[in-house]
């Protein structure tokens, strides 16, 4: 369970045609100046080399998505025991006359990808860091253009934060910050709670075992959950942008082999558990 799968038999049409009959919805994610977006969108027609596509709000007044012709794109959306996800490139934008009363900001028109892959649906259960590992992460404020550029540690200005991961899925992790800024050298700063805020889209990069190498991804903050004693703050994360290109997905097979392995480690740990119960 250490890569994406894609499916043997069933090309992009016919799951892109599924999921325009069963009126799945879907996340498209793009960047736009140096920053990610993501927008909730639904299928709505399919041709031989493209497909349509119309974003949904959650409220009366469209929010205009800023998007390019021939720009890329990253869709994903879950049905049945999977999420799919793929990237494409926008062909064309027709914007609709009665878009405000139908909610939505006109129709993109996407070419058809070459495949479609995906994850299992097993693999966006949130597992535990097992109790063994310590798994420190760097964060830090979105601000590079490159999907996956990390901070510029030669900058005077740059902070970071450092934190704990505390959990992980395929779609999103949990972060213990310390509720203290670190400055690009390392050293502490002015102590100060970290000025994240829902709906912020993050860098990250940890080390999920020993001697491997690191993953390097964005996120948005979708919860900030302050701890008792004020000393850290948990950040409730949720992927972004991964599926929008073959490097992105790489990272994201890498990310469903560390929720199985952290799950085996678990599940490890409970029989252990359970005999040395049973042996008492």
């Amino acid at each position: 369970m250490n890569e994406l799968v894609t499916l043997r038999g069933v090309g992009p049409n016919e799951i892109l045609q599924t999921a325009i009959d069963k009126k799945v919805s879907a996340i498209m994610s793009f960047l736009s100046r140096g920053k990610w977006h993501v927008a909730k969108v639904r299928l709505t027609a399919l041709g031989v080399d493209r497909f349509s596509i119309e974003s949904i709000y959650s409220t009366d007044k469209p929010h205009p998505i800023n998007i390019q012709v021939n720009q890329p794109v990253g869709i994903s959306f879950k049905y049945d025991y999977g999420k799919f996800v793929f990237d494409t490139t926008v062909l064309d934008l027709e914007p609709l006359s009665d878009s405000i009363q139908q909610g939505c900001g006109g129709t993109i028109v996407l070419a058809v990808p070459d495949h479609v892959e995906m994850v299992q649906r097993r693999s966006y259960f949130r597992v535990n860091v097992h109790q063994s590992l310590k798994v420190s992460v760097v964060l830090w404020h979105r601000t590079q253009k490159s999907a996956f550029d990390e901070p510029d540690t030669t900058s005077a200005v740059h902070h970071y934060f450092q934190g704990r991961l505390v959990d992980i899925s395929a779609g999103g992790a949990q972060v213990e910050v310390d509720a203290q800024t670190s400055s690009c050298d390392g050293q502490p700063s002015s102590a100060q709670e970290p000025d994240f805020r829902n709906g912020q889209f993050v860098g990250l990069r940890f080390t999920p075992l020993p001697y491997e190498t690191p993953l390097v991804f964005n996120a948005q903050i979708r919860r900030i959950l302050p701890a008792a004693d004020h000393r850290t703050v948990y950040l409730g994360l949720q992927i972004v942008g991964l599926e929008s290109s073959y490097e992105g997905r790489q990272v994201l097979a890498r990310i469903v082999g560390v929720v199985e392995r952290y799950y085996q480690m678990n599940q490890q740990n409970h029989k252990q558990v359970q005999l040395a119960a049973n042996a008492v």
